[in-house]
């Protein structure tokens, strides 16, 4: 089974967006939410395998893949991208009829989250696929209370700088440990697994399409005279990750009527109780040097953070479901796609 995936760009109230779709415009619409440094590209193999009985839609959030490079105000958490999504699906263009279902993949998990929350209209049941923490990225306590009151350890000044050097370059290589290619090969799955040349290639380029700029990846920083040094900025993707302006703990009260499928693989370095892009994490393991201890700036437990907040949405009457796949890391829409497609179909009665 093969669908054929079509490029478009539409322009809506708010950025001109680049999408891809598969599927019959009135099949059962499914909108598949892409992560950072990567684009909606790398769903085009899942969207290929879905039964002609899903619409799917993949749009380049804003600043990544084809999308307009219009600028991220981090101070609004993930409503930027959301509402983005929101005017893509109201859009006359697109033409999708009643809500859609949402998945999330990473970042596009927060993203998601929000979807639900400000737009639930909009949205039928969720996918949150290796979802980030509803308590942002970087520098909370186990209950998303911030470590310091000017949220260290979050936002742009916590990406590695010659990772962003050569995303900015273009840099296409291997060879680094801070290069685009190797960051991806060493952290979005689980050695050994490796793509063919031709979608590593693809997917390396479409990391090095996305806009490196304080507006965009990885965002502005400033200083803190707490550890680790740096605190979150005000512009750009990775400051609206920090807990300073991303909280999505009210997705424990959307409408329960909604289902939610928590997928992840149980190797995971990224999103992680022990994530290796966790400050602290690495501070206890002695990497960062000055940690002021678990006390002060504990590790973060996203998982825990994650399931804690699903709980209370189960709680309320909502029904959610936690799928962990062995031997996956980050990606398993990419690293166990059959398991993923058959979840995917079965979970949204394609």
């Amino acid at each position: 089974m093969s669908t054929s995936v079509t490029s478009s760009t539409i322009q809506t109230s708010r950025v001109a967006t680049h999408v891809l779709t598969s599927g019959p415009r009135d099949a059962t619409p499914v909108l598949l939410i892409h992560g950072n440094c990567s684009s909606s590209r790398f769903y085009e193999h899942v969207m290929a395998q879905l039964p002609s009985s899903i619409r799917a839609i993949a749009p380049d959030l804003r600043g990544f893949g084809r999308t307009e490079r219009a600028p991220v105000d981090a101070t609004r958490g993930m409503r930027d991208f959301s509402d983005d999504l929101a005017a893509l699906l109201r859009s006359p263009e697109l033409d999708v009829t009643g809500p859609v279902h949402v998945v999330g993949w990473s970042v596009g998990g927060g993203v998601a989250m929000q979807l639900a929350i400000d737009h639930g209209d909009l949205v039928k049941n969720v996918v949150l696929e290796a979802s980030m923490s509803p308590f942002g990225f970087g520098g909370t306590h186990a209950d998303g209370r911030p470590c310091f009151a000017d949220f260290a350890g979050s936002g742009g000044g916590t990406a590695n700088p010659d990772f962003v050097k050569r995303l900015a370059a273009g840099d296409a290589s291997g060879d680094a440990d801070t290069s685009p290619r190797k960051v991806m090969n060493s952290f979005y799955y689980k050695a050994p697994f490796r793509l063919d040349q031709e979608r590593e290639d693809l997917y390396v380029a479409e990391m090095l399409a996305m806009a490196v700029a304080d507006d965009h990846y990885p965002g502005d920083m400033t200083t803190s005279s707490n550890w680790p040094g740096v605190a979150p900025g005000k512009r750009g993707v990775n400051n609206s990750l920090s807990p300073a302006y991303c909280n999505l703990s009210a997705f424990a009260n959307i409408d329960p009527k909604h289902n939610v499928l928590w997928i992840r693989g149980d190797s995971d370095q990224i999103v992680s109780d022990t994530s290796f892009f966790d400050f602290a994490f690495l501070g206890q393991l002695g990497a960062i040097p000055g940690w002021p201890g678990a006390e002060v700036m504990p590790v973060q437990p996203m998982i825990a953070q994650l399931r804690m907040v699903l709980d209370a949405f189960k709680a309320r009457g909502g029904n959610y479901r936690e799928l962990v796949l062995k031997d996956v890391g980050h990606s398993p829409h990419i690293e166990a796609p059959e398991i993923f497609v058959d979840e995917l179909v079965r979970f949204v009665g394609g």
